[in-house]
This record gives C-alpha cells, structure tokens and sequence, in this order.
C-alpha cells in the first residue's frame, strides 16, 4: 500500500456523517486508513426530529452546543477524526413559494471562497479519496447542494497554486479520486423491502419506492460496493449519537441487522472523478491508488 491511506469525507451537517457512509469509514478506520470527517455547517438550524426531545428548551435555546455535542460522541464511536469548516446552517426552506434562504448562511456563500477554506483542510490532511454529494445533494438541501458545489472546486483547487496561493492555503496537493454517496440507491431499497415482505414483515420502503417511481429521476449509477456489513451495529450506535435528529424507534432501524447483512452488506458510490487507473465495478474506494 502507500505510506499510509487518507480517506476525507466532506458532509453538510453534523449526523450526515453517521448516515452516509459511516459504515465504509469504521471499516476503513479498523484497517489503519486515516479517516478525516470534515463539516461545513454546524446544523444550527436544524430542527430536532426526535420527538422524545421536541418541546426541550435547553436543546432549543443552545442547539449549537448540542449538536456539537452529538459530533464528538459520534466521532469517538467511528474512529474518526473531524474538522468544522465553520459555516452557518442554511435550514431547509419550505412553503410554495420557498422563502429566501437567511443572510450569512452556508448555501449564500461564494463558491470559490467557501471552497478555498477546504482546500485549506484538503492540503493539510493530504487525502488520496475523497467522497462528498452529488449535484442535487443526494436530497435537494441548499447545504447539501453547496457541499457539492465547493467540493469540486476544491478537489481541482487544491492543485491550483494561482487560484489559490501556497502562502495563504498551504502546499498544493491533489487528490486522486472523488466519490459520490449514493447509499440512498433504489436496488437497495427495492431489495430490502422485497426481503422483509417475503419474510411477512412490514416494509418503511413502500412509500420509498412509490415516490421514487412518481418522481421520474434516473438512477444514479453505482460504481462502487464496499462490504461493510460487519460495521454496520457500529453505523447504527454513531447515528443515535445524534440524539436531537435521529429517533433510536423509528425508521432508520426498522430492519432486523440480520437482513441487513445478509440482503445487502455493502455501502454504495459514484466515482465522480480518477486520476489513477481503475477497473469497474469496484469494491475499494483505494482501488487503483494500494500500490500493487
């Protein structure tokens, strides 16, 4: 292998983290990859979706604090380690028509600008691979989609000693490879809830897919599938870390472990970008970067 293998995930929120290829990364991590979460926001507007904890107005009066908080638990259970690029929640707009997105937050940004503050983090950790969002941010979130934005940027940036100086962002470096998260893919989900209706178990996909057929989206395509089943209890334990966000009784865990892994025991991405030969499809976010 190289001297030693970096794996940057960038994520929007603190708990994008722990529900999107958390698994991959405690796998990693067990193997002695370096493993940096950077986030770009610190989920300040993010409302509290447990509703054990609705109507707490501690959490409410101070959910900075808490979700940073929730960060560090979930951090020590992956194995991680993990950076702020220190931007402000943009919240998720709602209404017809959606209201204008707050001053200052994250999604109003400049592009380059926001960018350089990760090339800053890029040049620093020096990671091989990185995996962020795609162009419509996995879900269409503006800090989803500006995750996106600033990630590209950056992965070509971080190279670009005009665009930005060595003087004020650091040595240059390039990464090798970028990946999309997809583990929200249909053949997942269709196979999960196909699994549970054979079994005679209720499905939370049904809905899922229903959706999904409505919407008229093309399927992403998945390049990429970790095995990572062995790491998913971890996965699990790091996603209710994030108590405000997740409910430990709801549908997040609402199929058994057992048809997890047996059904679909991998994490699944996009290679969005290659500078190092690699064979499809591929079971190794380092494929092409391992030294023979």
């Amino acid at each position: 292998m190289t001297d030693q293998l970096r794996l940057m995930a960038v994520h929007a929120h603190p708990d994008d983290e722990s529900s999107k290829g958390a698994a991959t990364m405690a796998k990693y991590v067990s193997e002695g990859v370096d493993v940096l979460v950077v986030t770009c926001t610190g989920g300040e507007r993010g409302s509290i979706l447990n509703p054990k904890l609705q109507g707490d107005k501690y959490i409410e009066e101070h959910i900075h604090e808490v979700r940073k908080r929730e960060m560090d638990e979930a951090r020590e259970i992956l194995g991680v380690t993990q950076e702020w690029l220190g931007f402000v929640d943009s919240g998720l707009p709602e209404g017809d028509p959606l209201p204008p997105l707050p001053e200052g937050c994250f999604a109003l940004e400049d592009v380059d600008k926001a960018a350089g503050e990760l090339v800053r983090k890029i040049r620093a950790f020096r990671p091989q691979v990185i995996t962020t969002y795609d162009e419509n941010g996995g879900y269409p979130h503006p800090d989803h989609i500006m995750t996106h934005k600033i990630s590209m940027v950056a992965f070509e940036g971080a190279a670009d000693t005009e665009k930005y100086p060595e003087a004020e962002y650091g040595p240059a470096y390039q990464p090798l490879k970028l990946y999309y998260n997809q583990g929200f893919n249909r053949p997942r989900t269709e196979a999960l809830h196909k699994a549970l209706l054979d079994r005679g178990l209720e499905s939370p996909y049904g809905e899922w897919l229903e959706r999904w057929d409505k919407s008229g989206h093309k399927d992403r395509t998945l390049t990429t599938h970790i095995p990572c089943a062995d790491f998913f209890e971890i996965r699990d334990k790091a996603l209710i870390a994030h108590a405000t966000q997740i409910d430990p009784d709801g549908g997040w865990f609402r199929v058994p472990m057992e048809i997890q892994k047996e059904v679909w025991p991998t994490e699944e991405y996009e290679l969005a970008k290659s500078l190092v030969d690699t064979s499809l499809p591929e079971d190794d976010l380092f494929a092409g970067v391992r030294r023979p």
